[in-house]
């Protein structure tokens, strides 16, 4: 019997269970599909599935890829090499979600045996319940009901007896993923491995270096006790629970750990949770999860908007965190919440605009942690931060840049400050700002917004939303 599987978020041969599935049914078709519906990819996300197929190709060299609508394609797949069985990974976008339904059904009116698998969740979103049978809203119970539930072991790569398609099929360089005549990701291959073998000598990186601490050094962007598994766990080259069962492991050998452990598996939960809520809420990624928000008197700017992409909002620990995405296609947790709140709070401007920058940047962009953690700083989302959270960037910066490394890296010109200043460079004297080599709107901009006017502004729109409201 031969079997189609088709590769989507699951770019890997580990823990893959339609990949094992085909396996044992008997010889596997191996495709991968572009598909041309749906939202576009990012320049960042093209970048990274591009070396990431690149990868998945070198370990599976019968993989095929196609371009085009899935559902046709796999129809002449199945003709062509007369394979009598497709089977997937689940995706849970909403365009997923209803292009899926519809492929099962039009394969199965056709006679193929047609399976799904999910592989890339501890637990399916409609699995973990309320005690009312509802979804979940709120975080933390949410990950206690999840937790609670049995987290199978990681399958093992299956052996495979595989077949390639021939005579069709596109060469990968074809899909012109990659920057050519402007190469803005410059570098990145220096700090980034896409791949299945990337993605596990990261994991075993973290656990060596990084996990020690993880739970308060985490906030710190000047450290490296960060994972940086996010785009790794986005495409599928690691599963969830590949890292729960190394990580539980590690935590039963080395107890002293499991602090540190049971913080990190706490952020897997978060994108367990994301997926959760867009499946239960689809319109996650364009509409206000909290209607009351629909009030809210957003500004519309784009000089603003456009200072805040290029890093150039004169607030140091914004502009840091902006510059190091551009540059490097990520940003630190903790900076991202920082450099998200100025966007919506400071600026006032619709965490859509973020979200859509980041979509396009970020190597990790994924639609349900992107949509869930943008409404989420903006307040209007589920679990969200209480609406009078808006981050001051300099005490931010002072807290968690302490020594101002973070800044120096990713905003250099400001490098010859001393710490005591660097987070906030405006209320250095002349002095100390020549002594540096500063000039405030020449070298490095003044602020595009007073802090204390812009948090005034803020809480004034969130009073308008209650208003509305009552």
């Amino acid at each position: 019997m031969k079997t189609i599987v088709w590769f989507r978020q699951d770019l890997r041969l580990s823990d893959n269970p339609a990949l094992a599935h085909a396996a044992e049914r008997g010889t596997v078709i191996p495709v991968y599909i572009l598909d041309v519906g749906g939202r576009p990819l990012g320049g960042a996300s093209r970048w990274w599935l591009h070396k990431s197929l690149a990868a998945l190709k070198s370990d599976l060299p019968q993989l095929t890829l196609l371009r085009g609508d899935p559902l046709e394609l796999l129809n002449r797949l199945s003709d062509q090499t007369n394979a009598d069985a497709v089977c997937w990974n689940r995706c849970y976008e909403p365009h997923a979600i209803a292009r899926d339904k519809a492929i099962k059904a039009a394969l199965r009116e056709r006679g193929l045996d047609v399976q799904s698998f999910n592989g890339s969740l501890l637990a399916e979103p409609w699995q973990v319940k309320t005690g009312q049978g509802g979804p979940f809203k709120v975080y933390s119970p949410f990950w206690r009901a999840a937790k609670a539930r049995a987290i199978a072991a990681p399958l093992a790569v299956p052996k495979l007896d595989v077949e390639a398609a021939a005579g069709i099929g596109d060469d990968l360089d074809d899909w012109n993923f990659v920057p050519s005549s402007s190469n803005w990701a410059e570098g990145w291959e220096d700090i980034w491995r896409p791949g299945e073998s990337g993605a596990q000598a990261r994991l075993e990186r973290f656990l060596d270096n990084g996990l020690a601490g993880y739970g308060t050094l985490r906030d710190r962007p000047d450290k490296a006790n960060v994972s940086r598994l996010s785009p790794h766990l986005h495409w599928g080259e690691i599963s969830p629970r590949q890292i729960w069962s190394r990580a539980q492991f590690l935590a039963d050998r080395e107890p002293t750990y499991r602090k540190d452990i049971d913080k990190f598996l706490s952020e897997i939960g978060w994108r367990e949770f994301s997926y959760h809520l867009l499946y239960h809420f689809p319109s996650l990624p364009e509409e206000n999860w909290r209607p009351a928000f629909d009030a809210y008197p957003w500004r519309d700017d784009s000089d603003d908007l456009e200072a805040w992409q290029k890093g150039q909002t004169g607030y140091p620990m914004v502009d840091a965190g902006m510059r190091e995405l551009w540059q490097t296609g990520y940003m630190h947790n903790r900076v991202r919440m920082v450099t998200a709140s100025f966007l919506v709070k400071h600026l006032r401007l619709h965490w859509s605009h973020g979200e859509a920058w980041f979509w396009d940047t970020l190597l990790d962009a994924d639609q349900a942690n992107n949509a869930a953690s943008w409404q989420w700083v903006a307040g209007c989302g589920a679990d969200a931060a209480p609406y009078f959270r808006i981050f001051n960037p300099m005490t931010q910066g002072e807290k968690f840049d302490p020594d101002g490394a973070y800044v120096r890296r990713w905003c250099p010109e400001l490098s010859g400050l001393d710490n005591k200043v660097i987070h906030a460079p405006f209320k250095a004297t002349e002095e100390v700002l020549r002594a540096a080599g500063v000039v405030l709107g020449s070298t490095y901009p003044r602020p595009i917004v007073d802090h204390a006017a812009a948090r005034a502004a803020a809480l004034a729109g969130y009073e308008a939303v209650k208003a509305a409201n009552t």
